[in-house]
């Protein structure tokens, strides 16, 4: 018996010792793209991946207010200054023209080869004088330097031309040359983070180099003193997301595990009992972590909150086992008894569990993989390894008002099933009637962002004129230059629907197609032709004609001058804006195309349908994540159908009763009712993971109404039983019902629905079940 014991031990501690090793080198995350399909549709694929490192998800949008408007634009401006140094960055800009001579260089020596304006009208004589009438209304406002200085080379306008457009594209109010809200009362700043949307410890760097640059430029700046910074954007959102699901998992399982060890020590009286008590628990927490890192290579941070639950039903088993050990009895013996039920038990949960492990969620299958994992060891450290290290002699002293107590609250329940029925019945007709609003497939019903924290997105994105994270053109094809000209088509035919107020505005790649160069460069007039039309277009106005001598030459050049590539580009936030519009995929090349001020979503893509063949997807992030959510709801409510048929299969085999198993299975069912009808009366819509929540329900659920149908010997024996099942129910309430208070919406949602759901399962199981004791 020594030899077995020492065995057991040592083959569990190599165990958990090599969980831990496996732990010690796994990588977390909190990517919430996990939570999308592992297979999506081409149109999701695009989806996913802007989510994961998008046009939108490297930008922090960056609110300084608190202050008045020198005050914050000095501060604006010393930000950016240090900002622009900070390796964790790849750009940021306030307003201020520093930095940007790189760009405007470009933009000067390409200007023919860059500006969507360089058309023949552009350089007959009508062209040619509206241009300089451009010229003379400019002359008279701040900007009259830099135009004296552009106009001889460049009196067609085209960089002008160019500067309004980017100018032009939702950029905000100007104040002491930086960037401010509408009202006037908050400095703006923009910052693309050099780190991937995905990259969760790179945006966090970010956002502290952020705050830092805000704290050393209000220091020593009394009128400063007051002013706040504000960040926000999908970086942001996936840093707080992190925080907040890790400060949810640290905080809950220690409030967890104290409830549930005061609970249990007060219960067995012995601090060696209730170590050991935890120890199932521990080791199917380690062996589950260690599970989901072999297969998916790493563990979302929900998967590590939804280990909480874990506390509450692994530590069942402990229970079952303790509390059912007669005086001078052993746990061989009483495991022997109780061993068929609890394995059935497990079985039943691992059933239940198995909906998660196929879902087409990433998330969801790293939760079914982790839960059925750690509950299957929790069950085999009880089995194999516990017994050999209690105390001997041990059994659990519990009150003998307790025991008499439950019993005559179990005798008495059975009376109590006609009001049961009716109850149901009336949830089943309330659910029926409001099956048309059962429903919320929103992203944001998974989503740990406080409300408060959207409304400042949609603000600082407003007063920025940042484009929208919910429309997006894309098209593509196999190579760069094909992909650069459809986008060129579409952006001609989102001009037009701009004009027609279907929306405010776009963003585009700043690099023309080398088709749309060459066609500008063969506009380009001859020396002749442009004196000629120079000349008739300077009739009758306030220019000598001598200032546009280099003019000529100027336009010589260009006809002559090499093509811009992708590389001419790079050093520039050009070429930043480049990189994030015109991106490689493994299926070629897309050029993304994000849009602003949507308001006919609808109407922009039937007219972009009618005026050109390029291919394009109009993509809805909110219309897709909800049909996405539609979709896989639909799968996970046939996941679980099928873990629910199993379990009742299972019974079956098992049981080898039909009257026995509905009277295990109809519990169950009146407890998904009732918690569903509470939910909806509740204020609460269902969301994929309440579906989730409730498949558990009856996986926890069958444990306690398989053992109200375990056969005793004894009215001891029925009393020990229950009791056992009163003090492992209220773990799993406490497990469960933690969740409840968790700040992501999953965590909630399923642990709200189980610590009904678990409670109802006891009661209606009391009320239902007719006990076969001998």
């Amino acid at each position: 018996m020594n030899l077995r014991k020492y065995f057991a031990v040592t083959v569990w501690l190599l165990f958990v010792a090599a969980c831990i090793f496996i732990i010690s080198r796994t990588q977390f995350t909190t990517d919430m793209s996990a939570f999308m399909p592992r297979d999506p549709t081409p149109t999701q694929k695009i989806m996913v991946e802007q989510l994961r490192d998008g046009v939108v998800s490297r930008l922090i949008l960056v609110g300084v207010d608190g202050a008045p408007v020198p005050v914050l634009a000095q501060v604006s401006k010393k930000m950016a200054e240090k900002l622009r140094a900070a390796p964790e960055l790849a750009a940021v800009n306030n307003g201020e023209q520093v930095g940007m001579e790189k760009d405007f260089e470009l933009l000067r020596d390409n200007r023919y080869l860059l500006s969507d304006a360089v058309t023949p009208q552009r350089f007959t004589a009508a062209g040619l004088r509206d241009s300089l009438n451009t010229y003379l209304d400019l002359l008279a406002t701040p900007m009259s330097g830099m135009v004296q200085r552009m106009l001889p080379t460049d009196p067609s306008g085209e960089l002008i031309h160019m500067l309004e457009q980017l100018q032009g594209q939702g950029q905000p109010l100007v104040q002491d040359d930086v960037w401010f809200s509408g009202d006037g009362t908050r400095a703006m700043l923009l910052a693309h983070t050099r780190g991937a949307g995905n990259d969760i410890d790179a945006q966090e760097r970010a956002m502290l180099a952020i705050r830092s640059a805000f704290e050393e430029a209000r220091k020593g700046n009394a009128e400063a003193a007051g002013a706040q910074v504000r960040m926000t954007g999908p970086g942001v959102f996936s840093v707080q997301s992190r925080a907040a699901i890790r400060d949810d998992a640290l905080r809950l399982s220690i409030i967890a595990t104290l409830l549930i060890s005061c609970m249990l020590l007060l219960l067995y009286r012995s601090p060696r009992v209730l170590a050991l008590g935890l120890f199932p628990v521990a080791s199917g927490a380690l062996a589950g972590i260690a599970a989901v890192s072999l297969g998916f290579g790493s563990v979302h941070g929900l998967t590590l909150g939804f280990g909480i639950t874990l506390i509450g039903e692994g530590v069942d088993y402990a229970i079952y086992l303790f509390t059912q050990i007669e005086r001078n009895g052993s746990a061989q013996t009483t495991l022997r008894r109780i061993w068929p039920t609890m394995r059935l038990g497990v079985l039943t949960s691992v059933c239940g569990f198995s909906a998660m492990l196929f879902s087409g969620f990433t998330g969801l299958a790293q939760l079914g993989l982790f839960s059925i994992t750690g509950l299957v060891v929790a069950l085999g450290t009880t089995r194999l390894v516990i017994p050999h290290l209690l105390p001997q002699g041990f059994f659990v002293h519990t009150p003998a008002w307790l025991g008499g107590a439950l019993m005559k609250l179990v005798h008495r329940a059975p009376r109590m099933r006609l009001a049961l029925f009716l109850v149901v019945a009336a949830a089943v007709v309330f659910l029926a009637l409001k099956r048309d609003g059962l429903w919320n497939d929103n992203l944001s019903s998974m989503s740990p962002i406080p409300q408060e924290a959207l409304k400042l997105d949609e603000q600082l994105r407003r007063d920025m004129g940042a484009p929208d994270v919910r429309y997006m053109l894309v098209t593509g094809a196999s190579d760069e230059e094909r992909a650069l000209q459809q986008g060129e088509e579409l952006v001609a035919v989102l001009r037009d629907l701009a004009a027609q107020d279907m929306l405010q505005g776009y963003d585009a790649p700043p690099l023309p197609s080398r088709k749309a160069q060459l066609a500008r460069q063969a506009v380009l007039p001859g020396e002749l032709e442009l004196r000629r039309n120079m000349g008739e277009a300077l009739r009758g106005m306030p220019f000598r004609s001598g200032t546009f001598a280099p003019f000529a030459a100027e336009i010589a050049a260009a006809k002559r001058q090499p093509l811009l590539d992708r590389a001419a580009l790079q050093g520039t936030a050009l070429g930043l804006k480049l990189d994030t519009y015109l991106v490689r995929r493994e299926e070629g090349w897309s050029v993304m195309l994000p849009l602003r001020g949507v308001k006919d979503a609808p109407g922009i893509e039937q007219g972009i349908r009618h005026a050109t063949e390029a291919p394009f997807v109009l993509l809805d992030m909110k219309r897709e994540t909800e049909q996405m959510f539609r979709d896989y709801r639909h799968e996970a409510a046939t996941n679980a159908l099928l873990g629910a048929l199993g379990i009742i299969a299972l019974l079956f085999v098992s049981l080898r009763s039909v009257r026995r198993v509905l009277e295990i299975a109809l519990p169950l069912a009146a407890a998904v009712v009732a918690v569903t009808a509470l939910l909806l009366l509740t204020g609460h819509t269902l969301s994929i993971f309440h579906l989730i929540g409730l498949l558990l329900v009856v996986a926890v659920g069958s444990n306690y109404t398989l053992f109200f149908d375990h056969r005793c010997a004894s009215a001891q024996d029925r009393e020990r039983t229950v009791t056992s099942l009163l003090f492992a129910n209220f773990s799993t309430m406490l497990g469960f019902g933690l969740l409840s208070f968790s700040q992501s919406p999953v965590l909630n949602a399923i642990g709200s629905t189980v610590a009904a759901g678990a409670v109802l399962s006891l009661v209606f199981s009391a009320i239902l079940i007719v006990r076969n004791d001998a």
